[in-house]
């Protein structure tokens, strides 16, 4: 084990959104041994909020849109806008509540403060004249026909994950965590057999089977502990540091 990967909604963070003392010890611990810690999550500007920077030795934000080792960029695959700009204005003519991300603005044809209450950065937009490239686009979708229409209208070259919390995201081909997790890897001379990746949602699949080990939160999607290689403890009950301090050599 020379690199962990860990996703942070329902895994790394607690249901509070809190990460446990006993946790950061642990993977102060790792870092201290030489292990490289990161995370890979869906979330962009507001992660830092809940996981700081500081903590980790790198970040893949926005599903692997873009990787950070340390400060600095080593991996970044953006939705162009011209691509994308037929499915934007689709989803708004449905009623979607939809936005495009880039460095933590939201453009997007709703309040989206109202909707997701630590993000402040928004601009309502046209989107038939927006003309700004995304990390991810987002659309809140209802019903399975909500996502049957996006899966109609997806233009080449971008794919579609929906979480369990009915969030549609939208992203480049390349935009996943398992590539920015090998972006990060290749940079430290870490072969993939030797990372180990946590996870609970759908969007956490290519990572747990991509890496050489991937485990399974307790409260993980049946579809993700089937795809895992090893199930934890829940991430309200530090299952994270309880199955790394389990399997620390």
């Amino acid at each position: 084990m020379k690199m962990i990967a860990l996703d942070l909604d329902g895994t790394l963070l607690r249901t509070d959104k809190s990460i446990s003392e006993n946790t950061k010890k642990c993977l102060e611990k790792c870092r201290a041994r030489g292990i490289k810690v990161i995370y890979a999550t869906g979330r962009g500007g507001s992660a830092e909020a809940r996981a700081p920077a500081h903590m980790f030795d790198g970040r893949a934000l926005m599903n692997g849109a873009i990787a950070y080792d340390g400060s600095e960029e080593v991996y970044r695959r953006l939705v162009p806008v011209e691509s994308a700009r037929e499915l934007l204005m689709a989803c708004d003519r449905r009623g979607l509540k939809t936005t495009a991300e880039l460095c933590g603005m939201h453009y997007s044809n709703f309040d989206v403060s109202a909707e997701w209450s630590d993000i402040r950065s928004f601009e309502i937009v046209d989107f038939a004249e927006h003309g700004v490239d995304a990390e991810k686009l987002y659309a809140i979708v209802e019903r399975d026909t909500d996502v049957e229409f996006i899966e109609r209208h997806m233009p080449p070259g971008l794919y579609l994950t929906v979480s369990h919390e009915g969030l549609a995201q939208i992203m480049h081909t390349e935009a996943t965590k398992l590539q920015a997790i090998r972006a990060l890897a290749a940079r430290w001379g870490i072969e993939m057999s030797e990372v180990v990746a946590f996870g609970d949602d759908l969007n956490d699949v290519n990572m747990l089977r991509g890496c050489g080990t991937g485990v399974a939160m307790a409260n993980a999607l049946d579809e993700v502990k089937l795809a895992a290689d090893e199930v934890c403890g829940g991430n309200d009950e530090d299952g994270v540091a309880k199955w790394i301090e389990a399997n620390m050599q």
